[in-house]
């Protein structure tokens, strides 16, 4: 269960500074949040999608694709840890430490029960006030995945297939969720 600390204004120094214990530790507008590991389901759903998004963005020149742990501030002070986030270069190269980091062009989180209102509502809207250019919430036990992009009111819900194209004109990533799925829940 994801617990955030009440009654304090949290900072990105105050955040590193906490003892490595296990918890996944984030900073959200001065909102400390604390989550458990993540399940068995919850991390095959991150390996598999890293494995079909990771040579896609290599392949291409588009970025460097990471996973969590991760300290990054999303230009604005936070401290996020996607469970997959994909940058584009900065001046033609890949970024090579967090401070260089940009804003991603992609954060995807998997939804598990303890996360999913953070990851739906303060996450994402702190992610679309970063101009994260797409937030992806997978949700495995739906088989589907909500795409929300900065402008977005709503998300909008995906099943079948995704596609992603991070770049006007360039390349697509097409994902059929039903093999994808089918994979993280040992169907296949």
């Amino acid at each position: 269960m994801v617990m955030p600390n009440l009654g304090r204004v949290w900072t990105r120094e105050d955040v590193i500074a906490l003892p490595d214990d296990g918890n996944r530790y984030e900073l959200i507008d001065g909102e400390l949040l604390v989550s458990p590991s993540p399940t068995w389901t919850h991390q095959r759903a991150v390996g598999k999608l890293f494995l079909l998004i990771a040579p896609f963005v290599e392949t291409h020149g588009i970025g460097t694709t990471l996973f969590s742990p991760a300290d990054l501030n999303l230009r604005s002070d936070q401290l996020v840890q996607p469970d997959i986030f994909v940058a584009g270069m900065v001046g033609g190269k890949e970024p090579i430490a967090w401070s260089d980091f940009p804003v991603p062009l992609l954060v995807v989180e998997v939804l598990s029960p303890s996360t999913a209102r953070y990851d739906r509502i303060t996450k994402r809207q702190r992610f679309q006030r970063s101009q994260v250019s797409e937030y992806w919430l997978v949700d495995a036990d739906a088989r589907r995945i909500e795409r929300w992009r900065p402008d977005d009111r709503e998300a909008e819900i995906i099943t079948g297939r995704i596609t992603w194209q991070p770049r006007a004109g360039g390349p697509a990533l097409t994902i059929d969720l039903d093999r994808y799925f089918a994979k993280v829940t040992g169907e296949t």
